[in-house]
């Protein structure tokens, strides 16, 4: 949850929002992509964070719409996570490298044919997000945002050489 919290504290440091608004506004900068964000766990991290005092119910709207403020030990909160974001590496934690750790349990057959198919996904994606650099700021998204979808790109980029790479080995019997 921390990266949902961070994204849902700092989305907060502009002024008090309620859920629906929140979740808006990490949709439009496309943080379900490059943050793993369960659009659901929003309104749980909300309740959980105003229970801990990081936030303060400022409105009980009519239709369920509460809406939250930062408190004073929210913006602490924000600002020790922000800090410790840039300061430390934390693991990537992607299925992918969970499916090449037993890669040797499929046929080289099937094996050449999954990897071609995932390099066929990854240039979808790499274009994808390619697409969506600076469309999103006419919608209102901080261009910094874009540096979120950049990063993404190459991060594609660098696992789909791997995988186109990888299929000549998996083909010449080198892998796995």
């Amino acid at each position: 949850m921390s990266s949902t919290r961070i994204l849902i504290l700092g989305t907060l440091l502009d002024g008090p929002l309620h859920g629906y608004e929140v979740r808006r506004r990490l949709e439009l900068w496309g943080a379900s992509h490059w943050a793993n964000v369960a659009f659901g766990s929003i309104y749980h991290g909300l309740a959980k964070m105003a229970e801990e005092g990081l936030l303060t119910v400022v409105e009980q709207g009519k239709g369920g719409k509460t809406v939250y403020e930062l408190t004073p030990d929210g913006r602490l909160e924000f600002q020790r996570r922000l800090l410790t974001s840039w300061w430390e590496i934390q693991p990537i934690v992607d299925p992918f490298q969970v499916a090449l750790t037993f890669m040797d349990r499929l046929a080289p057959a099937d094996l050449v044919v999954a990897m071609e198919a995932r390099a066929e996904q990854l240039r979808a994606a790499i274009s994808m997000t390619e697409r969506a650099m600076g469309g999103k700021q006419a919608f209102g998204a901080p261009r910094h945002v874009d540096e979120c979808l950049r990063l993404n790109a190459a991060q594609l980029t660098a696992q789909l050489a791997w995988v186109s790479e990888a299929i000549g080995r998996v083909k010449d019997g080198e892998l796995p």
